[in-house]
């Protein structure tokens, strides 16, 4: 294969593994393999990130990214209507995005469970979740200000309880699919996520 520049030969095998991993699993993303799909010598993988760590971390970041990407354009264009109604919809664009790639949604299931043992990862991972964090409680509050609502809780309190209840799903969806049981499971997710947000959910006095 002809000379590249490095940034843009980081991008290629970024790409390779993760097209490789979403088809045969996390454990099949060796150096080697990543090298051989991209049809360049392994030794190319090293010089470019140094170590089979760090590449595996830059796997997980730009994983990371596409999900940011999935959800940033319904944050920063969220929908007009009351918070309820605008809530609901924006949840069910969200969901759309989230299930179109099984196969990445698997393989960052297999990252984020391998993160808890490696504290490179485990970095990586917990400031994608504060990003994941932070984007869903500015969607929260525009929502809410486009509405006339006022939230009786912080918006990162209920940014963080709307992603407990809809990641979970989605890992249920991965396991065991089920067409017509997530979409009533949105819809609730939707209604406690407004009921927590407007004051009309009974909560602890320590939350």
């Amino acid at each position: 294969m002809a000379h590249v520049p490095a940034a843009e030969r980081r991008s290629q095998l970024i790409d390779a593994a993760i097209d490789l991993m979403k088809r045969e699993g996390m454990a099949a993303g060796s150096t080697r393999a990543v090298a051989a799909e991209l049809g360049v010598a392994q030794m190319t993988v090293h010089y470019v990130f140094g170590s089979k760590a760090e590449f595996t971390r830059a796997v997980f970041e730009e994983l990371g990214r596409r999900v940011v990407d999935q959800v940033r354009p319904v944050a920063e264009h969220p929908v007009e209507g009351g918070f309820a109604e605008a809530l609901a919809h924006t949840v069910r664009v969200l969901w759309r995005a989230s299930v179109e790639d099984d196969g990445a949604n698997t393989l960052w299931s297999e990252l984020e469970t391998h993160a808890l043992r490696d504290p490179v990862l485990r970095r990586t991972h917990a400031e994608h979740t504060m990003n994941m964090r932070g984007i869903t409680a500015e969607l929260l509050t525009t929502l809410a200000e486009r509405s006339g609502a006022a939230l009786a809780l912080p918006a990162p309190t209920v940014a963080r309880f709307f992603l407990a209840a809809f990641e979970g799903l989605l890992s249920q969806h991965l396991a065991a699919p089920d067409e017509e049981a997530e979409r009533r499971c949105l819809e609730q997710i939707s209604a406690a996520t407004v009921a927590l947000a407007l004051g009309s959910l009974p909560l602890p006095e320590h939350v």
